[in-house]
């Protein structure tokens, strides 16, 4: 596998991912990474590591093992629209706009993920809130505590998997995606109003793997948009990048495209439109979960000379 030195996209447990923040950045130190980012769903990035019972700031952490990290945010946006996630970087993260969004995101969350659990219960797909998404058992069957607001789709996605229902995450997520009566909504930002917020907080605005958006987007009052469209509108709102490299292979796309022929189309259909093209694999080290071909740190990703030409929108 060719590698990236460059990853703008990876996640931890303060989301849906497998690692530990500390975790993550020795890892890519392993491999000889020499950029990642941290860019968890719906909340501030961490700011610093534990070792022993010193706390050490993060970045600094990173830089001694060799990486200089970048700190992001991955706004879920749009109800009625599967996967338009937008990328932060760069934010005042004490802001109260960031601050207030963190805290409406977790109160949607805990009332939207517990109902889907009601909701595939009731049609056959047995999840228990309680017993099985809040305490549940990991993979060397130690019992585990998580708080409501903790709670991810994807670990109701990981559970259906588990119990036979689908043959992976990934299945599961497109059979309760494309089915009306399993597809429980939670009110997330409105995407223009995420682009004003990272921009109102001094960051910079990425959107994430575009190619996971509908090729049509279709919303309740009958309303349709093209993907392309959609792209549109985002950038004459104001986004700087569009993340070009990505994992769709690993994924719940839907498409025929390979993942080359989709970065190519990106970077000829939207460069003069654009600041930029950034990429990430999207990293949550799925395999300590036993996931099948998982995304590996830097699969995806940019090169260091490229990222030094974007240094400034990211550091």
């Amino acid at each position: 596998m060719s590698r990236y030195d460059c990853d703008l996209h990876c996640h931890t447990v303060r989301s849906d991912g497998n690692d530990t923040p500390r975790e993550l950045i020795d890892n890519a130190a392993k491999i000889g990474m020499k950029v990642i980012a941290i860019t968890d769903h719906d909340i501030q990035p961490p700011s610093v590591v534990k070792v022993g019972n010193e706390e050490i700031p993060i970045k600094k952490y990173a830089f001694d093992k060799g990486i200089e990290l970048v700190l992001g945010y991955e706004f879920s946006c749009d109800t009625y629209v599967d996967d338009v996630h937008i990328l932060g970087y760069k934010l005042d993260w004490s802001n109260k706009l960031v601050e207030d969004e963190v805290r409406r995101e977790r109160e949607s969350k805990v009332d939207a993920y517990r109902k889907l659990c009601d909701v595939l219960t009731e049609n056959g797909i047995h999840v228990d809130y309680e017993n099985s998404i809040l305490r549940y058992t990991d993979e060397e069957d130690n019992v585990r505590y998580r708080k409501p607001e903790d709670v991810q789709r994807k670990h109701i996605f990981e559970f259906i998997a588990k119990t036979g229902y689908a043959p992976s995450w990934k299945d599961a997520k497109i059979m309760v995606r494309d089915n009306p009566k399993l597809n429980v909504r939670r009110k997330k930002i409105n995407s223009f109003d995420a682009i004003d917020l990272i921009k109102n907080c001094g960051g910079t605005v990425v959107l994430a793997h575009p190619f996971l958006i509908d090729d049509v987007v279709k919303y309740p009052d009958g309303k349709t948009l093209t993907r392309e469209n959609y792209i549109n509108q985002l950038i004459e709102h104001g986004l700087d990048g569009i993340e070009a490299c990505y994992t769709y292979s690993k994924t719940s796309y839907k498409g025929s495209f390979s993942n080359k022929e989709i970065e190519n189309y990106i970077k000829e259909h939207y460069g003069d439109r654009v600041k930029f093209f950034t990429g990430g694999s999207d990293y949550h080290d799925d395999g300590k979960k036993n996931v099948k071909n998982p995304r590996c740190i830097g699969e995806a990703g940019i090169t260091y000379e490229e990222f030094n030409t974007i240094r400034d929108y990211f550091i």
